[in-house]
């Protein structure tokens, strides 16, 4: 729970205000950097003392059938959304696309990171493609 809690600031921050230095390096740099020594730490808890690997789907149960290993896959999982986030905040203010674009692009990547990004790649896709009309 506290770890959703704690990257919450940082969505915010790439929602109100994606061009700001500090919205990005928050969001890019500083969130997934302490979610990454949190991971770090459970990795060598966890990983070290389980049997299973994730060389195959059946090992891969076995290891996340540990609720350490679940919280790391968690984590993971959030750091990661959060960079993919943080690019398409940063990639949409460049090109100086529409908010209208890029929050719900960031709700979708909140929920679902390849989802998001597929979504955002299409419409900067779209915007580019003269398929919507110059603004």
């Amino acid at each position: 729970m506290a770890v959703n809690l704690g990257v919450l600031p940082a969505w915010l921050l790439l929602l109100i205000a994606p061009g700001w230095r500090w919205s990005q390096r928050i969001a890019s740099t500083i969130m997934p950097s302490l979610l990454g020594l949190v991971y770090l730490y459970l990795f060598f808890r966890q990983f070290r003392t389980l049997g299973g690997s994730f060389a195959t789907l059946a090992l891969t149960r076995i290891m996340f059938a540990e609720p350490g290993v679940v919280l790391a896959g968690w984590i993971h999982f959030l750091a990661f959304d959060l960079i993919v986030a943080a690019w398409v905040a940063q990639d949409a203010h460049r090109r100086h696309l529409p908010r209208m674009v890029m929050v719900p692009c960031l709700l979708v990547t909140l929920a679902a990171a390849p989802l998001g990004l597929l979504l955002y790649r299409g419409l900067r896709w779209a915007r580019f493609s003269q398929v919507w009309e110059a603004e």
